[in-house]
């Protein structure tokens, strides 16, 4: 797209939410034009906790769908739109409500603590909810003699057992992009880049996060550089993050880990999420302009999806 048809759809856009009361959520994944157009731009839970604080009566979640569930439980009484259903998360897919169930059945006299990153009817089947950045924190706080089932990020809850001594029994979920990194990339370019510091998503593989000198979540990532001298950065995360980093810390270097790929396949020198990358900002223009696709959750669920959520932030 042209730099003047850009701008001309971010005007537009702006225009819409200035007439319709809208805010425009961006998760960091997002291409940076849409980052650049947004009202808030940052991991998934924050952006709904952020838009409730509004006094806005459409909220616009450019992301995947999971998300834009959490701010409709998080704001049931405004109106939320995402610009593509089909912006769905493999990771929430990998375990849902059926299958979590099944697994509940199997596992009577235990508590489920679940990561943010998934659908609103599991989240409804949950005790209480993490975050990547807080997961730690919140688990160290349940009954040290609690039976735990950890779903659906295996990586994630392999690293917290790792760090609380716990040994939560993991469900055999994964992002398929952080699945992706692999260790000979990351040797590779440490070892072109001797002085850069490596830093990991909690999403990772155990291995990638063993050579990892910061592992975190993606606002972990964005505050160390932040609140450190110029250096450079391997960074082994989904490739949209690239624009604040940038945009955040200018005089920075920031390398992406490349996806693991087989001999012989050209793929581009970055590691990006096709469904995140279905928010476009046509899409979100037509989006604000029809007040279309809805994302509503059923009162049902939504009653005891917001629990598990309310339960972290007593916690956390």
């Amino acid at each position: 797209m042209e730099q003047t048809e850009t701008k001309a759809l971010q005007a537009e856009i702006r225009q819409m939410c200035k007439e319709k009361n809208a805010v425009v959520l961006a998760h960091y994944y997002t291409t940076g034009d849409i980052q650049e157009c947004a009202d808030f731009v940052g991991d998934s839970l924050a952006l709904a906790r952020k838009a409730a604080q509004t006094d806005a009566d459409i909220i616009v979640m450019c992301g995947v769908h999971f998300m834009a569930e959490t701010c409709k439980l998080l704001s049931p009484e405004k109106l939320v739109l995402a610009p593509d259903l089909a912006a769905g998360c493999s990771l929430a897919d990998s375990c849902n409500a059926a299958d979590l169930a099944k697994w509940k059945a199997e596992h009577p006299d235990y508590m489920v603590v679940q990561y943010v990153n998934t659908t609103a009817a599991t989240k409804a089947l949950t005790d209480v909810v993490v975050t990547s950045g807080n997961a730690k924190k919140v688990v160290d706080q349940l009954p040290k003699d609690a039976k735990i089932l950890f779903g659906p990020d295996y990586n994630l809850g392999s690293y917290i057992n790792s760090v609380t001594g716990r040994r939560m029994e993991l469900w055999n979920g994964g992002c398929h992009v952080h699945e992706r990194f692999s260790v000979n990339a990351i040797a590779e370019l440490k070892a072109q880049n001797p002085d850069a510091i490596v830093m990991a998503h909690l999403e990772c593989k155990a291995p990638v996060l063993a050579m990892a000198d910061v592992k975190g979540s993606t606002a972990d990532m964005l505050k160390y550089a932040q609140g450190n001298a110029p250096q450079k950065y391997i960074v082994a995360t989904e490739s949209g993050i690239m624009h604040e980093l940038q945009k955040t810390c200018p005089e920075c270097t920031f390398i992406p880990v490349p996806p693991e790929v087989t001999e012989g396949t050209v793929v581009c020198q970055c590691n990006e999420c096709q469904y995140m990358k279905l928010n476009t900002l046509t899409k979100l223009r037509d989006c604000l302009r029809n007040e279309a696709p809805v994302v509503d959750v059923d009162p049902a669920i939504a009653k005891d999806a917001v629990k598990p959520i309310n339960r972290m932030l007593e916690l956390s």
